[in-house]
């Protein structure tokens, strides 16, 4: 047979060849993995995440995220389900296939411009503020700050204040008196009684500057643990000594999460709004404030309809502390 020509060809010429992938439709349904196992998130270390199976601290996995979670973020206290080799041999790998709905998040940015959040920790009961009465000396702003971080992200705010046998709380007492947060006072005498109590049976988060005694005081409470410790710069700030945050299991039961040692805690991801659902009643005071009030009082705000409320209720000291959470805020008196 000779050269056909073009117009010699019809439709049964032509080849179609098929997409590099499948020539078949890619199918919407996903495994539902209903054998996995609950786990909790302990550590998260390039690309791998350790988990405790059914929070059990004597039964740890190493585990990848599935291809199907894509860029789900997996953080230390996530709640996970895993599937596969789950054993927990050496050189065996399980899958995180789902990410439960978290019921609390530590938040920060890396100042308050920065439009990136970082997760620090999910699922904590609460947020213990670690801050030293001297060597270094204490921060009202960063306490302030994490106070901000800790209601905005639905976790139960405890200022922890060590070091006393360097120095008397004092003061520090007083400046934070009118919340609702317990206050625990250590030394590096005695035992941490008072809030190892606070922590069992729950899931706590430990955070402060470098140098504060943070990994000290996770030795105690931990003495398995083994958390490196540092001495304080000359220039009154500590060395960095946590690198990465993880979940420690407590004796008494209950986890505590520590964080590495920050130096500056951004709020660029909350609002005022998150401050004031803190406070009850000065939320719905401030809708009588005129537009733009900024509720800081004085020369800021002098018509501030927070003043006539506060008279009115005996909340002055709140009014106080919620207006120096706005400051801290808003990046004013942050020391």
């Amino acid at each position: 047979m000779g050269k056909r020509g073009w117009r010699d060809l019809d439709e049964s010429d032509v080849r179609v060849r098929p997409g590099r992938g499948s020539s078949r439709p890619r199918s919407k349904q996903r495994p539902k993995h209903a054998d996995a196992t609950e786990a909790m998130v302990i550590a998260v270390d390039r690309g791998r995440w350790t988990c405790a199976l059914n929070g059990d601290p004597a039964q740890l996995v190493t585990a990848m995220r599935a291809r199907e979670l894509g860029r789900t973020p997996v953080v230390v206290g996530d709640q996970v389900s895993v599937v596969g080799d789950i054993s927990g041999k050496p050189d065996t790998l399980a899958r995180i296939v789902r990410v439960a709905e978290r019921t609390s998040v530590l938040r920060r940015t890396a100042d308050d411009t920065d439009s990136y959040e970082r997760v620090v920790v999910a699922n904590a009961e609460q947020l213990i503020i670690v801050t030293a009465l001297a060597d270094p000396p204490p921060r009202t702003g960063f306490i302030d700050r994490c106070l901000i971080a800790a209601y905005a992200g639905g976790l139960a705010p405890v200022l922890c204040l060590t070091k006393a046998d360097l120095a008397a709380p004092g003061d520090w007492l007083k400046t934070y008196s009118s919340l609702d947060m317990p206050i625990v006072i250590t030394n590096l005498e005695d035992e941490p009684e008072e809030l190892r109590e606070l922590l069992t049976d729950r899931v706590s988060a430990l955070v402060g500057h470098s140098g504060v005694g943070k990994s000290t005081l996770v030795n105690r409470l931990v003495p398995a643990a083994e958390r490196a410790t540092g001495e304080v710069s000359g220039v009154g700030k500590g060395r960095h000594t946590s690198t990465s945050a993880v979940a420690l299991a407590l004796p008494e039961r209950g986890w505590v999460v520590d964080t590495p040692g920050i130096r500056s805690f951004g709020l660029a991801h909350i609002t005022a709004n998150d401050i004031f659902a803190a406070f009850e009643g000065f939320a719905e005071a401030a809708e009588e404030c005129p537009p733009n009030c900024g509720h800081l009082g004085g020369e800021d705000d002098p018509d501030c309809h927070l003043d006539t409320f506060a008279a009115g209720n005996s909340n002055a000291d709140q009014l106080v502390s919620l207006r120096r959470l706005l400051r801290s805020r808003a990046g004013l008196d942050d020391d």
